[in-house]
């Protein structure tokens, strides 16, 4: 096997992994990302037991126990730079030997569910809705750097998404399914559809506050893609890219989203708090 060099995968003199500060027995099979660090509590507090704290930059971790289930909560920050460093590093601390530099023999697939908030593109869908992503469609440019394998279904579903956008300029989305058991057990009786992932929070997802838009009538754009039972549902800017990454490296990962907003009826949840503790309490007794 290939030795990988200091510089490919940077581990700290402590032998934790280099962003997320973390050694390979820090964290459990299944993990749940969030994207803001003072929602790692949120989620541990239900706990029965926590065994480990780090931090570093934004990327905070708990892992513990609830019952006997081990579970790791990681904070990955905002957008899908972030969720590089993330998803490769997790991979990292379960796939490869970091005394020998070398990729493990029998590789682990690890559990990915993100729980995060998202705004809804279809008038149908109120505040206060869970939604599973049945699919993340990136908008972003991440999987540019990757090679990525498509299933048949979603070969087919991006192509129509291509031609559905292919007006758009300097945009080459990609698009991967949620792991099909997340989704029929974690996402069980929840709404499911495509979520689209932006690289930004303003214009890359239609907002217009003083900087001109250089794709007007946005959320119409994406509200009306339709492909057999297929639609698009909400905007965010991690989902397609722990969807990707993860399937590019071998694991399973689910995003359940808490719609905070209205994008449709410009409006805004009143109590998103209660709206984002309700998907920890549902995702967690749904693990447990």
């Amino acid at each position: 096997m290939n030795k990988l060099s200091e510089s490919d995968l940077v581990i700290n003199s402590d032998g934790s992994i280099y962003h997320l500060n973390l050694r390979p027995e820090d964290i459990a099979d299944t993990i749940i990302t969030v994207g803001d660090p003072d929602r790692v509590s949120e989620v541990s507090k239900y706990f029965d037991h926590i065994e480990l704290k780090k931090g570093k930059r934004e990327f905070i971790t708990h892992t513990g126990y609830l019952g006997k289930k081990r579970l790791t909560v990681l904070s990955t920050g905002i957008g899908t730079d972030n969720i590089d460093i993330v998803i490769n590093e997790l991979d990292a601390l379960v796939n490869i030997d970091f005394n020998s530099r070398e990729v493990k023999k029998d590789l682990t697939s690890l559990n990915i569910i993100r729980i995060g908030t998202s705004g809804a593109v279809q008038a149908d869908l109120s505040m206060g809705t869970i939604l599973a992503s049945s699919h993340g469609l990136g908008l972003d440019a991440l999987m540019n750097y990757y090679v990525q394998e498509l299933s048949g279904e979603e070969h087919s579903l991006l192509d129509h998404v291509k031609v559905h956008f292919g007006h758009l300029k300097n945009i080459n989305p990609y698009l991967t399914a949620a792991d099909t058991g997340l989704l029929n057990s974690i996402g069980k009786d929840l709404i499911h559809g495509i979520t689209v992932t932006a690289p930004g929070f303003y214009a890359p997802q239609g907002r217009q506050v003083r900087a001109k838009n250089a794709v007007p009538n946005f959320i119409s754009m994406i509200n009306s893609f339709e492909q057999g039972n297929h639609r698009i549902t909400n905007l965010e800017m991690e989902t397609a890219g722990i969807y990707a990454l993860a399937k590019v490296l071998g694991h399973k990962a689910l995003s359940i989203n808490a719609i905070l907003a209205s994008r449709v009826n410009f409006e805004f949840s009143k109590d998103p708090q209660e709206v984002v503790e309700n998907a920890i309490k549902l995702i967690l007794e749904r693990l447990s």
